[in-house]
């Protein structure tokens, strides 16, 4: 009985050393590059939004995800613990970083989920390395400048660091408690979406993998944006939910704290992955 019991015992610490955290750093193309691993199973990458590290964007999500996954979890360049380089951020790039990241972790083929900036940088990973993608969760993405509400465009130009939301800011600097790089990633985010330029829809066309749309229905990017995305894309599903932006994954800045909906966009992406 006593045998029993300690193998037990060693069987969940087992399991749960697999669950936990791991945290590395990779040379990814000058960068050094922080991710974290969660769990076994099919890999899973998860890229955060703009202003954003992966707790602020993932933390509701990502013990679900872990148990039926191999979560890889990035933080892009100038974000939480990826320190910023001589380089403009540009979401080819960062397509580029995520891929180079992969090979070194020698994964050939991965599943996708991008949030905002994150789903944006999904897209152009499915459209400069097509071989890497097996399954798509574009989450709240844009891939062209009306897809963002009217004057959003206006308020970046005026943007300064005290818009942007005190949950962003803290989680950031509860990771890399560097105020001078929180400062750097917030006009690095600005500048590149000021300079966001328009996906071609023949581009959008050339990505083949099964895809779920996800976007809120009171949110910064537009319902019908998600729409026109998801019939441009040649194997997609659908989900528009109620809401801002963010609250359906249970991320930082959103209103609602207690939302359920994050438990409802997991089982949609676990159905999704698993079809």
């Amino acid at each position: 009985m006593r045998c029993r019991y300690i193998i037990l015992i060693l069987s969940l610490i087992i399991c749960l050393q697999m669950n936990a955290q791991q945290g590395s750093y990779a040379a990814v193309n000058g960068l050094k590059m922080y991710y974290e691993i969660h769990g076994t199973g099919r890999p899973l990458v998860l890229i955060h939004g703009g202003g954003s590290t992966i707790t602020s964007t993932f933390e509701r999500i990502i013990p679900e995800l872990a148990k039926t996954h191999r979560v890889i979890a990035v933080e892009m360049q100038a974000h939480g613990r990826t320190k910023d380089i001589d380089r403009p951020l540009s979401f080819e790039q960062d397509a580029d970083d995520v891929a180079a990241l992969l090979k070194q972790l020698n994964i050939s083929k991965a599943d996708f989920m991008g949030f905002s900036n994150g789903g944006t940088t999904s897209l152009q990973i499915a459209i400069r390395h097509p071989q890497l993608v097996n399954k798509l969760v574009l989450a709240s993405a844009i891939y062209r400048r009306d897809g963002m509400q009217p004057g959003f465009f206006e308020g970046m130009q005026q943007a300064t660091l005290s818009s942007m939301p005190q949950p962003l800011k803290e989680a950031f600097l509860k990771v890399n408690p560097d105020p001078i790089g929180l400062q750097a990633m917030f006009e690095r985010d600005v500048a590149r979406m000021i300079g966001f330029k328009d996906i071609s829809d023949a581009d959008i066309k050339t990505i083949q993998a099964p895809t779920l749309v996800i976007n809120a229905d009171a949110e910064v990017v537009r319902a019908e944006h998600a729409f026109s995305l998801s019939r441009l894309l040649a194997h997609a599903r659908l989900a528009i939910l109620p809401g801002g932006h963010g609250e359906y994954i249970g991320e930082a800045g959103a209103a609602d704290k207690n939302s359920k909906l994050p438990a409802l966009v997991i089982a949609l992406i676990d159905i999704f992955l698993k079809e």
